[in-house]
């Protein structure tokens, strides 16, 4: 199990969050995710890491822009 860590920025609202996590969740072999909307955190749980294009890909697919 790897735990990853990243930031999304333009996230207002719960909606924001529910949509970054149902995205990013999608992505095979991620077990879990969790997305704080105060600091834009995003916790990735997975089998492997996870591809940082396929996660960027993601958040993009949402609305939203993947930090460095």
């Amino acid at each position: 199990m790897t735990v990853s860590t990243y930031t999304v920025s333009g996230m207002t609202c719960e909606h924001c969050v529910r949509a970054v996590s149902e995205e990013v969740g999608q992505i095979p072999g991620v077990t879990g995710v969790e997305v704080d909307l105060t600091s834009g955190g995003l916790t990735i749980h997975s089998d492997a890491e996870p591809d940082r294009a396929a996660v960027a890909a993601a958040v993009d697919e949402a609305g939203y822009e993947l930090g460095s």
